[in-house]
């Protein structure tokens, strides 16, 4: 067959009517157009006119040069499916080291995929399979992955690793991750694996959405421990919804994160951390100007760093566990974590504390935030059942209940067992528990039982009068809690209060008794307007200066 720089897949055997095998015709012109593209040098396209494009069974073997643009997502549609190959996973495209010997000498080079769709929804593997991804290419070198939506993949949808002079742009992933149960590898919607390129990788990522997938909405992991953490990678204009963590930093150095949207994620919104294959954490990243709101648990995760990371100007609310967690996961990095930036954060409306340490700080610098309401995990325990009380798939109302609004967020609710209430009519049922979003004074709003889910019932919803109950709050709840060793840290001009009704935010500082505060400066700041008192120091601070603060 001749090799021209364009080519209309139509011309070349793939039919696109959603019944023909089209991925034999995909891999012949593949492989016609790269060998063509080795032997002038010259990269050629497929176009791949509107229609539906069935690949079964096996994946298609990319090579360098080649580019594949469609119609437009939803015109251009590429339908996995392995009825006939039930182990083996089959995403659109593959080259990889495991399976090709892919590396830095072995690499695809000058590729676009832009404008169509990935539908994984027809593979199913007998095991949880991690290369059952859209797209699994490593070792790309001058990539372009444009205005791509995939969705439904039984593991990570955008599955491509070690990406140099790159670009992902515009790429929507909704569902992928179908059959991890959200703590395997992989499972994503954007998953770029880090370091095969050495201390640099030069990647942009922009503008894309990550929407109910099963791990991460977005991470970059390092992929061999003994490698170099690269830096060159930037995350921008991103939105990453109901995924189990938002979007995760696990092994890079200096990761950029700007003007990012991390809403409703169920583990954290931002996360760093031993999460991922080699337990290494990013390190010297910096995130600023986004918004991490209405997350399940935690809105910031930090652990398993040796630091530095910076946060500035970023809004932090409405979460339904801390503000900002510092923590160590068991198996990663536990030394200190040195150069922690908190500036100019809104810190606010979290469940708990607006920041909680739990793992070692050295020379932390805390400084210019408005750390205030946080706390509002106020409400008192509850419980109840029989006439007026009803569950929707997302929530369950008690019209004689008056609750605190906000009061219950971050709760884990408990359903079933014996019916509450002197007119309980219905029977006894068993246990079931979901997690409290937000509640008003008489109505609960829940998490989805897992991302993508359109219910938080594991067995249907709940019928009418179900007994429920809902634990007490915990106390103390403060803007900012030491309950750890905090080394010479830095917190200046913050103003840390509560001017809510109730003030649920009960101290501006808390260290706790298993904390150790030493050294540092603590000053011009404003601990008043609390809800009991502005400090509480069950361990002592030794060494350093407080002076100047309000309250």
């Amino acid at each position: 067959m001749t090799a021209p720089l364009t080519a209309d897949a139509h011309e070349y055997g793939l039919v696109g009517d959603g019944t023909a095998d089209d991925g034999p015709a995909l891999q012949k012109l593949v492989d016609a157009l790269g060998e063509a593209t080795a032997g002038d040098g010259r990269p050629r396209t497929v176009r791949v006119p509107a229609g539906r494009y069935l690949i079964r069974d096996k994946p298609v073997l990319w090579r360098s040069g080649v580019s594949l643009v469609g119609a437009g997502r939803g015109a251009t549609c590429f339908a996995l499916t392995n009825p006939g190959a039930p182990t083996q996973p089959v995403p659109l495209a593959w080259f990889t080291t495991a399976q090709h010997g892919a590396g830095r000498d072995h690499h695809v080079a000058d590729v676009t995929f832009a404008h169509f769709e990935i539908d994984g929804l027809g593979v199913e593997t007998e095991e949880y399979e991690v290369l059952a991804k859209g797209l699994g290419l490593q070792y790309v070198l001058r990539g372009r992955f444009s205005d791509l939506w995939i969705h439904d993949t039984a593991a990570t949808g955008f599955g491509c690793d070690f990406l140099q002079d790159t670009v992902v742009e515009g790429v929507l992933t909704e569902r992928c991750g179908r059959q991890d149960p959200g703590e395997k590898m992989g499972g994503a919607g954007i998953g770029i694996g880090v370091g095969g390129w050495g201390p640099v990788e030069r990647l942009a990522v922009t503008d894309c959405t990550a929407r109910g997938n099963g791990t991460n909405g977005i991470f970059l992991e390092l992929q061999q421990d003994d490698w170099v953490p690269p830096r060159g990678i930037r995350l921008t204009a991103c939105h990453a919804e109901d995924n189990r963590y938002g979007i995760s930093d696990w092994g890079a150095d200096g990761l950029l994160v700007t003007g990012c949207t991390m809403l409703g994620n169920h583990v954290a919104g931002f996360d760093v951390s031993a999460q991922g294959t080699t337990s290494v954490g990013g390190r010297g990243g910096l995130v600023t100007g986004c918004v991490i709101d209405g997350n399940a648990g935690d809105g910031i995760a930090l652990g398993n760093t040796p630091g530095p990371y910076g946060f500035h100007g970023n809004r932090v609310s409405n979460n339904g566990r801390y503000g900002y967690w510092e923590h160590n996961l068991a198996g990663g990095d536990q030394e200190p974590a040195t150069d922690i930036v908190l500036e100019s954060n809104d810190i606010h409306d979290n469940a708990l504390d607006g920041i909680r340490v739990d793992a070692p700080l050295h020379e932390p610098a805390i400084f210019g935030n408005r750390i205030r309401g946080n706390g509002r995990r106020a409400a008192p325990e509850a419980h109840g059942g029989g006439e007026g009380v009803h569950c929707g798939p997302l929530s369950l109302t008690d019209e004689r209940a008056d609750w605190l609004p906000g009061g219950h967020r971050g709760k884990e609710l408990t359903v079933g067992g014996e019916p509450g209430g002197a007119e309980a009519t219905a029977e006894a049922t068993a246990e079931v528990t979901a997690v409290v979003t937000d509640n008003t004074a008489t109505r609960l709003t829940l998490a989805p039982l897992r991302p993508g889910a359109g219910t938080a019932w594991p067995d249907g919803t709940p019928g009418p009068g179900t007994a429920y109950r809902l634990p007490d709050s915990p106390a103390p709840r403060a803007g900012l809690t030491a309950a750890a060793a905090v080394t010479h840290p830095y917190v200046h001009g913050n103003r840390v209060r509560d001017d809510g009704h109730p003030r649920t935010q009960v101290h501006a500082v808390w260290i706790a008794p298993e904390a150790t505060w030493t050294g540092g400066r603590v000053s011009g700041n404003d601990f008043g307007g609390n809800g009991s008192a502005s400090t509480r120091f069950d361990s002592a601070p030794s060494g350093g200066r407080w002076r100047d603060n309000a309250g």
